[in-house]
């Protein structure tokens, strides 16, 4: 099932997308949230006549940095000999169609495509053979970084973490699964109709159950927070008036427009 969070005539609600061809999406209403048990209304509305928000709006985004051998290589580093996490927070988080604002801060902003785990439940030092559990599914991710900043303060907080700098969408994909991201799902970054970036999520140096075990082991999640896996090779720079896209395989695209920062 595809979810996916929109506003309609000033209300937010989540709803299921059905059908396959762009322009016949529709969405059916959900009685509920999708962290609970919850039912389809029936009530269905085209998805050209809403806006497509954020499909979560998490406590956290948990990220992780060099998970990608030759992401790391490219940037001048070796991969870590434990992951490397940091946050990104909540203020960082836009949907699809929204502006990335270019922070008055930096020259030398990069896009990086990532996929995302959306969790589904509240947990604590989960267990690898639980895993699964505890994922409600998976969306497209833009980590976008601030490189110059990144590079010379110790800290990543400003890098990664200004207003806009977390790009999540178009919706969450919940019939995959970890064995799915292990085989390999393409992950693709274009600017402007460009390829920049192509890789597989078979070439994480860490699979999801290795982050997901890591990360619970220092702190709880909650429903509807985010992790964010790494990027593959091929990050670059962003410009105001750019446009750019994050496609992963079995899930779809998202789309955001970088502006100058007002």
């Amino acid at each position: 099932m595809r979810i996916a969070r929109f506003s309609i005539d000033g209300n937010v609600a989540f709803g299921a997308v059905e059908g396959s061809a762009p322009d016949e999406l529709v969405l059916d209403i959900i009685k509920g949230i999708p962290f609970a048990d919850f039912e389809l209304s029936g009530t269905k509305v085209p998805l050209s006549k809403v806006r497509l928000l954020p499909p979560v709006l998490p406590n956290k985004v948990v990220a992780i940095g060099r998970n990608y051998a030759e992401h790391a290589a490219e940037l001048g580093n070796e991969v870590p000999e434990a992951p490397i996490t940091f946050f990104k927070p909540s203020t960082s988080v836009v949907g699809p169609g929204d502006p990335i604002a270019y922070p008055s801060f930096s020259q030398e902003v990069h896009h990086e495509a990532e996929l995302a785990v959306v969790i589904g439940r509240m947990c604590r030092e989960v267990p690898r053979e639980r895993v699964g559990d505890v994922i409600l599914g998976y969306t497209c991710a833009n980590d976008v970084t601030a490189r110059d900043v990144q590079q010379r303060e110790k800290q990543w907080a400003r890098a990664k973490g200004f207003d806009s700098a977390c790009p999540l969408g178009p919706w969450i994909e919940t019939g995959l699964d970890t064995a799915a991201i292990a085989a390999g799902l393409a992950v693709q970054c274009t600017v402007n109709g460009e390829q920049r970036q192509l890789g597989s999520t078979s070439d994480m140096v860490r699979s999801v159950e290795d982050l997901i075990v890591h990360i619970t082991e220092a702190m709880t999640l909650l429903p509807g927070d985010v992790i964010l896996t790494g990027t593959p090779a091929g990050v670059g720079p962003l410009n105001v008036g750019d446009e750019v896209a994050v496609t992963i395989e079995g899930i779809g695209t998202l789309t955001n427009k970088v502006i100058k920062r007002g």
